[in-house]
């Protein structure tokens, strides 16, 4: 399988899912608000704008939108993404292939030479504070263990060679920078934006802050990550990057940064204002430049539900069997709620499926819990099992909000990022409850020849 997102992008180029803008377009607001339209009409292509104003390098975008992309990633249906995902992410592959000579190494900018505004950086929204890197997975390594890691991190652009970097998750990279800061040294970083929908996906895994991600990443692939050396600082990154910005997380510096549009369709001001001072921008010929749409976009929250979806899912598969499916909804920004489906032989087994979800992930406020009748996938499904085989007295399980950790993102949270938790338990009993409505299917096969006279 090829790492590279280029041969990705001919895929997808064959199969006729890439639109080009062939007329130039502004850095502010235009190509956002036109991703944001066509979600309206239930619309994804990845689109290409060809000329950005001001720029040399064309803007690529709605890479992620899809599970049907991260399918191909992975070369499976849509429908076998999550459990994919969970299958493999378990797969580690510790060993990586380095590429002494990786196509990004063919341009190299240092010094006073630097100067970020040449990149086609957009501002996505009114309420942000500029403009935004949105697609860059940071790389750094851990100072106790040296165990790497990577993952998405919102940048605002802040001069030629500055960018303001968010670490607001408290996680893994949060934890590195802190560790670094702790031994007043700063944090070696690298920001690569461009690459395979294999490796976004696999910078979303939950593995222990002494595993590297690389380990994970290349379980998606099936064989050993392919890698490449910076040149200003000591890491690897993923070879086949576009574009590579290497430097450091400042340590003792601090700078407003801030608002942002973020996942939740709401502006964002909380941020812990670190700042990346850029040694070196690296780019491949002709390289372009990923933009993800931020804000409650179909990019900015896909990548994180089919993620959450295969980590709850091994997490329920160790302790009860009969788990059908899970879904993380989009209603739900891909986050705060699960969807559970299972087939349920013992009572309880709801409440322990809840459980098991909620610890998954502090993120999560919500687990609905159906029988395998229900397709979690469709929201209307698990509604109407709420609404036929929902006792709300017996059915339902609340953490108050003093038990639970939220996320910073979330505004309905506390100043202390707290929140409730709830799980329900939408499942009927085991036996006395009413038959539910169904078609014969033999029946169903054989009226296929009478749809022609509806169409």
């Amino acid at each position: 399988m090829s790492q590279d997102l280029r041969d990705f992008l001919k895929q997808l180029e064959r199969d006729g899912e890439v639109k080009h803008v062939t007329e130039e377009v502004k850095r502010a607001y235009e190509i956002s608000t036109l991703i944001m339209e066509l979600e309206k009409e239930h619309r994804y292509p990845v689109m290409v704008f060809d000329k950005v104003e001001n720029s040399a390098f064309p803007v690529v975008t709605s890479i992620l939108s899809t599970r049907e992309r991260f399918g191909k990633g992975l070369g499976v249906e849509a429908s076998k993404v999550s459990e994919t995902y969970a299958q493999r992410i378990k797969k580690r592959i510790e060993e990586v292939k380095v590429i002494e000579n990786p196509p990004f190494a063919e341009h190299c900018i240092t010094g006073d030479e630097i100067d970020l505004y040449k990149l086609p950086i957009p501002t996505h929204f009114p309420i942000d504070a500029g403009p935004y890197v949105t697609s860059g997975l940071c790389v750094a390594k851990d100072p106790v263990s040296g165990v790497e890691t990577l993952g998405f991190h919102r940048m605002q652009l802040k001069n030629k060679n500055t960018l303001g970097i968010s670490l607001h998750s408290r996680q893994r990279l949060w934890e590195y920078f802190r560790r670094s800061e702790e031994r007043g040294q700063s944090l070696e970083a690298a920001i690569v934006i461009g690459v395979h929908p294999n490796i976004a996906l696999g910078s979303m895994a939950l593995v222990p802050y002494d595993q590297g991600k690389y380990g994970a990443i290349a379980g998606l692939f099936g064989e050993p990550l392919e890698v490449a050396p910076c040149a200003t600082v000591n890491l690897q990154v993923p070879a086949y990057a576009e574009i590579v910005l290497e430097g450091e997380i400042l340590a003792d510096v601090r700078e407003q940064e801030g608002p942002f549009a973020e996942f939740t369709n709401y502006a964002c001001y909380r941020s812990t204002e670190n700042v990346f001072k850029v040694k070196a921008i690296r780019y491949r010929q002709n390289a372009f430049y990923h933009d993800l749409t931020p804000g409650m976009s179909s990019e900015h929250i896909t990548v994180v539900a089919i993620q959450r979806e295969g980590d709850v899912l091994n997490a329920l598969h160790q302790t009860l069997p009969n788990i059908k499916a899970v879904h993380a909804p989009f209603s739900a920004c891909g986050l705060f709620h699960c969807y559970i489906s299972m087939k349920k032989i013992a009572e309880g087994q709801p409440m322990q499926a809840i459980y098991a979800a909620l610890a998954v992930d502090h993120n999560i406020k919500m687990v609905i819990v159906v029988d395998e009748d229900v397709d979690v996938f469709n929201e209307e499904e698990v509604l109407w099992a709420l609404a036929t085989r929902l006792q709300a007295d017996k059915g339902v399980s609340i953490l108050p909000q003093h038990l639970g950790m939220g996320v910073t993102l979330d505004p309905s949270t506390d100043e202390l990022s707290r929140t409730s938790k709830m799980g329900i338990d939408a499942t009927k009993p085991l036996s006395g409850f009413a038959p539910k409505i169904e078609m014969n299917d033999d029946v169903k096969k054989a009226v296929q020849r009478l749809l022609k006279y509806a169409r």
